[in-house]
């Protein structure tokens, strides 16, 4: 077990200097809240790290009161944010009993966390039956707000049906051939949910398409050797792949020398994390997604130049989605704590205050404004990017090139309805242009 309440262990989130008590709304109070990300194992090194990262970078800025506007106030309401950091490394059962820690043992005020969704569907009870918050920040699936309903839960992102939908909207925009197509994903609640709606949306917009080999390894099993041979025997126009982090990583890195984007188009729903450690081992004219607007496809707006550069600069390489998604669930969590504070008198919210505050909200993050309007205003709808990747040997780096943007409700179903209904009813009630 890995538990910091002032480190991210290689990671500092904060510096003695930044976690000291010093006044808020009552003289000494504090904001303590739980961050959970993937500090090790495959998830950690273009994924949980970055979030890490941003993290640090963000909660350093805001207890500062560095932010721009309008987060520029100290903290959390003028409350400094002290946080403890667990490691997602370990499966679901080890979580559940990491969240039952931070808040019956740690006392955090709120949990920001979760990058897996096997993770996100076991913890997101545990906080309903403790009565405590807890905001999602990055897990994918679906089915957290669609087969459960929740008073204390949050996810402050948009779920995996944009990606997908998305995808093939853009695929479709720039009149991507796709008679045939084949699909690898991993076997959990990500990779599942994700082919089906690509699957579903495909059947829309490609219906004559035909799906070959469809393929699902299992999380983290880093050889695709097998996997790549049938990708390669079936000569499909298009291979759709969900795989993150060191997966994804693995399987570019084992398919490029045996020519699989070369035979076919890669379409990649969530890729961007894995470009700056492929470098020029990833190829050019592979379609790929950042679950949101993010990185080398973000807004150029005053509230991204702070983060981007300021994260740059701080740590040595740019922004990915996992680093955005932390950071909008931030700063959502410090808009819903202001907006309860500005209503009571400015005291320390209590978790009920703070959940009356975050539902059905809204607020500026540097990918975009995200609404909560979706899962009775517990679920995210936010913006998102799709694009190519071109090599560019002066930056060293993997340029984006064709970048389009979909508004979030193009590609998020309309509240109420299930995504996979509102998929194979035909996408329907979306804004696209």
């Amino acid at each position: 077990m890995r538990r910091f309440t002032r480190t991210l262990g290689l990671l500092t989130v904060c510096s003695a200097a930044a976690l000291a008590l010093t006044g808020p709304s009552s003289a000494q109070e504090t904001f303590k809240v739980g961050i959970v990300t993937f500090l090790s194992g495959p998830a950690a090194e273009s994924f949980g790290v970055p979030a890490g990262k941003a993290a640090e970078f963000v909660i350093g800025e805001l207890n500062k009161g560095a932010g721009p506007a309008p987060y520029n106030k100290v903290g959390f309401g003028g409350m400094k944010i002290e946080p403890v950091v667990i490691d997602e490394n370990g499966g679901a059962t080890k979580q559940v009993q990491e969240l039952r820690n931070l808040y019956q043992r740690d006392n955090v005020d709120a949990v920001i966390g979760y990058i897996g969704s096997g993770d996100c569907l076991a913890v997101a009870p545990i906080a309903e039956e403790l009565k405590k918050p807890l905001f999602l920040f990055d897990c994918g699936t679906p089915r957290i707000f669609e087969e459960a309903k929740y008073n204390y839960v949050f996810r402050t992102a948009a779920h995996a049906t944009q990606d997908n939908v998305g995808l093939i909207r853009y695929m479709k925009l720039k009149n991507i051939k796709m008679d045939t197509f084949s699909a690898i994903n991993q076997d959990y609640a990500w990779g599942q949910d994700s082919r089906a709606d690509f699957v579903a949306a495909a059947a829309q917009l490609y219906p004559n398409a035909k799906l070959n080999a469809d393929l699902l390894p299992k999380f983290g099993a880093g050889q695709y050797g097998t996997e790549i041979s049938a990708l390669v025997s079936a000569g499909s126009d298009v291979v759709y792949s969900s795989l993150w982090g060191g997966d994804l990583q693995a399987f570019i890195l084992q398919s490029v020398p045996r020519g699989l984007a070369k035979r076919s188009q890669l379409v990649l729903s969530a890729a961007d994390h894995v470009l700056p450690p492929l470098g020029d081992k990833m190829p050019d004219g592979v379609i790929i997604g950042a679950r949101g607007s993010y990185g080398l496809m973000s807004p150029k707006t005053p509230l991204n130049e702070w983060f981007f550069s300021g994260y740059e600069k701080a740590h040595g390489t740019y922004p990915v989605q996992a680093a955005y998604r932390v950071t909008q669930s931030i700063l959502g969590v410090k808009s819903a704590v202001e907006k309860a504070m500005a209503k009571n008198g400015g005291k320390k919210p209590s978790a009920d205050e703070l959940v009356a505050a975050m539902t059905g909200s809204e607020w500026e993050s540097p990918g975009g404004l995200i609404q909560m309007k979706n899962g009775d205003g517990h679920q995210a709808i936010q913006p998102i990017s799709f694009s190519r990747t071109k090599y560019n040997a002066e930056k060293k780096r993997v340029d984006l090139v064709d970048i389009v943007n979909f508004e979030a409700e193009c590609v998020n179903p309309p509240p109420g309805v299930k995504a996979i209904d509102w998929i194979k009813g035909g996408m329907k009630n979306d804004k696209c242009k």
